[in-house]
């Protein structure tokens, strides 16, 4: 949807200017309060002959935001729905999923990176067909496709900050790195999800710990088991 509003200001009609400003701000708040124009960013600019144009479809440079767009509540509550499904489906935490997602498009489901990478979880052409995603901007399908990406990154390393770097950088490049790759673009992908897993509510303070025996008798504490499923698992 296209939506455009201009002032113009006449010359040497002061009185009118100002008179027109208040009407044009007053008009320019209901623009921006309403349903049509609540959910896209709003641009300002001004042209050479002192005509004020608010857009959000800005045509250059020198327009200028205004007003930031604002997420549908509605929108998001559907997306944690699909989230809890599909974690639960896959046995993967909600809250890492919605870390991932914040960190990869901010919630963005129409999120396409130079790359070429799209929607929430950003997924690749190739592993959105890995994953059987036909269409990488439906928010489900491409939590689908996300989750189950996530799963088998987890599965494969059986550490999270591994299976973050490996959503990032692909898993080939963790395994000959031996562990997360010095590139300065991944390490900062892992720490910040990490930031955003750790500081969702209820993640941390009131997580479940499990025990975990290893093969070799190695006994581990986690919040996390579902990276562990080929072991011992056992509440402590």
């Amino acid at each position: 949807m296209r939506i455009k509003f201009k002032l113009t200001i006449p010359p040497f009609a002061w009185y009118s200017f100002f008179m027109m400003r208040t009407l044009c701000t007053g008009i320019f708040i209901l623009l921006i309060t309403t349903g049509a124009a609540a959910y896209a960013d709003i641009y300002k600019y001004v042209d050479e002959n002192g005509v004020i144009y608010y857009t959000n479809v800005p045509q250059g440079k020198d327009y200028k935001r205004v007003v930031t767009e604002k997420r549908k509540t509605s929108d998001q509550d559907h997306y944690n729905e699909i989230i809890h499904t599909k974690s639960t489906k896959y046995g993967v935490e909600p809250s890492l999923v919605k870390a991932i997602i914040t960190a990869e498009s901010n919630w963005s489901n129409n999120a396409v990176s130079n790359k070429g990478a799209m929607g929430l979880m950003q997924l690749m052409p190739s592993t959105a067909k890995d994953m059987e995603v036909d269409n990488p901007f439906d928010p489900e399908e491409n939590i689908e496709g996300g989750v189950r990406y996530l799963r088998f990154l987890l599965d494969r390393f059986n550490d999270v900050p591994l299976a973050l770097a490996a959503y990032n950088a692909g898993p080939r490049t963790v395994e000959e790195s031996g562990g997360i790759p010095s590139i300065s673009e991944t390490k900062h992908y892992v720490k910040k999800v990490l930031s955003l897993y750790k500081d969702t509510p209820n993640t941390v303070s009131r997580a479940q710990i499990y025990k975990v025996t290893l093969e070799d008798g190695t006994v581990l504490f986690t919040n996390t088991p579902f990276a562990y499923r080929s072991f011992k698992v056992s509440r402590f």
